[in-house]
C-alpha cells in the first residue's frame, strides 16, 4: 500500500529546534537511501500517524519535497517512553525493483477446531523477517488456523506465500499450536488418608 504525505526540509538541527517543530504539530525526520543525500525534514504529524494506522508500518509513503519526490519507507521511529508520542522518524528511499527485508506480523485467522475441543492455542512467533519488492509487502501476513486440531503445530514453512515473498526465518520454527486441555487429578476423599496412627503426633493432644 503507499501514502502520499508532504514534507519541509530543516536547517537547524539543534534540540531546542526539534522541539520546537514538535511543538507546531510536526515529526523531525531524515530521509536517507543509496543514491540520495541524507536530508532532514519535519512532517505534519496528525496526517504521518493518520498513514501508519491506516497503511501499516511497511507502507510505502510517497515523499514530496519541494520539487522532488522520494518512495520511501519507515525504517525506525523513535517514541518518548513515557508519553507514546513520535521524537523522530527515519526514512529510507526505496527502489521498487529491489528486494527489501522487514519484519511483517502474523494474523491468525478463524477459530481452531481444537480450541472448540478444549485445546488451548499457544502463539509462540508474531512476525517473521519477510523479503520482497517494497510494492509487495503485505500489511500482515494471515495464517488460517481453523482446522487446526489438538496436538498440531503450524510452522514456518506452513505459511502460504505467493513467489514473489520469501519467508528469513527457519522454515522449523512454530508459529501456533493446539495444546491438549489440561487433566487435573481428582483425588477421591475417601482415599485422601489411610487409616491408622500417623507417623508423628507431636503438636496432638493425647489422653493417658
Amino acid at each position: 500500500m503507499s501514502a502520499q504525505l508532504r514534507a519541509e526540509e530543516r536547517s537547524i538541527f539543534s534540540n531546542s529546534a526539534r522541539r520546537e517543530i514538535r511543538e507546531q504539530g510536526h515529526i523531525p525526520a531524515v530521509i536517507y537511501g543509496k543514491s540520495v543525500e541524507s536530508t532532514s525534514i519535519s512532517l505534519d504529524g496528525i496526517e504521518f500517524i493518520k498513514t501508519l494506522k491506516q497503511h501499516g508500518r511497511n507502507a510505502i509513503i510517497n515523499i514530496s519535497l519541494g520539487d522532488q519526490k522520494h518512495a520511501v519507507m519507515v525504517n525506525e521511529i523513535q517514541q518518548d517512553p513515557l508519553k507514546g508520542v513520535i521524537l523522530h522518524a527515519d526514512l529510507h528511499v526505496v527502489n521498487m525493483n529491489e528486494e527489501v527485508d522487514v519484519d511483517v506480523q502474523i494474523q491468525l485467522i478463524g477459530e481452531a477446531q481444537g480450541v472448540k475441543d478444549g485445546g488451548v492455542l499457544q502463539q509462540p512467533l508474531h512476525q517473521v523477517k519477510l523479503r520482497a519488492k517494497p510494492g509487495e509487502i503485505p500489511t500482515t501476513i494471515e495464517v488460517d488456523v481453523t482446522n487446526l486440531g489438538v496436538n498440531e503445530v503450524l510452522h514456518v514453512k506452513d505459511i502460504p506465500l505467493n513467489s514473489q515473498m520469501e519467508i528469513l526465518d527457519d522454515e522449523e520454527e512454530v508459529v501456533v499450536s493446539i495444546l491438549p486441555p489440561k487433566q487435573e487429578e481428582e483425588i477421591n476423599p475417601g482415599e485422601e488418608q489411610e487409616s491408622g496412627e500417623p507417623e508423628s503426633v507431636e503438636g496432638r493432644e493425647t489422653n493417658e
